[in-house]
């Protein structure tokens, strides 16, 4: 009896450990792929070419997860650029006329992927002025259609939930909004909650340029600009005079057709994480990106 005990506690034994060394590969086999577009600038805006998978740190709920690729992101985009032409904006039309053009024709070069823009004005209600299209003529159309609205003020919120409501009927795969907004008054009467949400859910990257001195303080509006950018992986730039807008727009060309598509493996079995976030590994270098369409997750 004794040696058959012993016997049976060996063959238990082996057994767990061939499962405890097989484990790992089980594991493993269960991972998913996980992709992220992911920008990196210098330290003067610039941005990095030539990276790989040890110069980006990607963790989910703060738990790193290990880069497998990096490779130049040459999906199309689907450009929703939003313009503020309230009362507000009167001045900064011509500014609007040279930026715009130069930014379109960038994000339209038949070099590059078939990025679709479209145009959308804000003042009174969101209007659109051009569907998505990957020829500039059409798009330069709506450009032309750019007046300021006397006595209008700004619905950039209302715009926002809009555009991020016709990006998922689109089913837009690499959405991008970018706006160009005033510091006049807001006159979309949302709370942030209700614009943040159709936002993130709509997977778009938000990028954000301001014109003008910092003087609207209104609460829900700073926070949706603020963490609207931030949390989608945009940009939030300030320029104080008009003339300077032409030059950032295209500095934030340079970095939508330089970004990466960088692809990291998670475990299958964990449930979706409430943030994902992108660093970069080398000093000095700052990186932000936009979970990829296809790896958004729905939160039950």
């Amino acid at each position: 009896m004794p040696n058959r005990r012993s016997a049976a506690i060996a063959i238990v034994l082996t057994i767990a450990t061939i499962a405890a060394a097989g484990a790992p590969a089980r594991l493993l086999a269960q991972a998913t792929q996980r992709a992220m577009f992911v920008s990196v600038l210098d330290k003067d805006g610039v941005p990095v070419p030539g990276l790989g998978p040890a110069d980006f740190i990607i963790r989910e709920d703060k738990v790193a997860r290990e880069v497998l690729s990096v490779a130049p992101a040459d999906e199309p985009m689907q450009i929703a650029l939003l313009v503020d032409n309230s009362a507000a904006a009167e001045r900064y039309i011509r500014d609007y006329r040279e930026a715009l053009p130069a930014f379109i024709s960038a994000m339209t070069a038949p070099s590059g992927p078939r990025n679709q823009v479209a145009l959308i004005s804000l003042a009174e209600r969101p209007t659109i002025l051009s569907q998505y299209s990957a020829d500039p003529a059409v798009v330069q159309k709506g450009v032309n259609r750019v007046f300021s609205m006397s006595g209008s003020g700004t619905y950039l919120l209302d715009g926002l939930i809009e555009t991020s409501q016709g990006i998922m009927k689109r089913r837009s795969t690499r959405p991008v909004i970018v706006a160009i907004t005033t510091e006049g008054p807001e006159l979309s009467d949302r709370h942030y909650q209700q614009v943040l949400d159709p936002l993130r859910e709509s997977g778009a990257a938000f990028h954000l340029i301001v014109l003008g001195t910092p003087v609207n303080l209104e609460h829900d509006r700073a926070v949706v600009l603020d963490s609207g950018t931030r949390d989608t992986g945009g940009r939030y730039d300030t320029v104080l005079v008009g003339s300077a807008l032409a030059s950032r727009m295209k500095e934030l060309a340079r970095e939508l057709t330089s970004q990466y598509r960088v692809t990291y493996s998670r475990p299958q079995t964990l449930i979706p994480p409430e943030r994902v976030t992108v660093a970069a590994a080398k000093p000095g270098l700052t990186a932000r990106g936009t979970v990829a369409h296809d790896d958004r997750e729905t939160k039950k």
